[in-house]
């Protein structure tokens, strides 16, 4: 199964120096049977995964918003993980809880604001802190795996 986990800079930094996201359990997104219900039966496989991505968007504004002191720019790792360590969150479509670690070679992609977003992710992650929803208004940037070291 595809897996959206939300973190922060430093939670990439933290992955980048033990080899594995975690511990666990970790909420993460994925395209899950609650998530199709929700788009309905007209959505392609894309047009879900692109909703996973989005659902671990905000997951990450979540977390900057508990972490003032990590930089405003929203991360999101995308892993391939056996069906058996994920549990479905049945209160919101695509959440998910990763039951174990993952390790850094199970990851397909990162997913990052660039650098000139961060004063609108400032402002979005202020609004989610206060209880509201907020979007950024940017498109996350992809990166392949072996650019994390670049990224930091």
């Amino acid at each position: 199964m595809r897996v959206y986990v939300p973190l922060t800079l430093p939670g990439l930094a933290a992955l980048h120096r033990s080899g594995e996201l975690g511990p666990a359990p970790l909420t993460a997104f994925a395209v899950t049977p609650a998530l199709r219900d929700w788009y309905g039966e007209g959505a392609d496989e894309e047009e879900l995964e692109y909703g996973a991505l989005g659902e671990a968007a905000a997951g990450a504004l979540r977390l900057l918003a508990a972490d003032p002191a990590a930089p405003r720019r929203r991360v999101v790792v995308v892993a391939e993980v056996a069906d058996g360590a994920v549990d479905a969150d049945p209160r919101q479509p695509g959440a998910v809880t990763l039951t174990a670690p993952v390790p850094l070679a199970r990851l397909a992609s990162v997913h990052l604001d660039a650098a000139d977003a961060e004063p609108a992710v400032a402002t979005a992650a202020t609004a989610t802190a206060g209880g509201e929803d907020a979007d950024p208004g940017h498109e996350l940037l992809w990166y392949g795996v072996q650019e994390i070291p670049h990224l930091l």
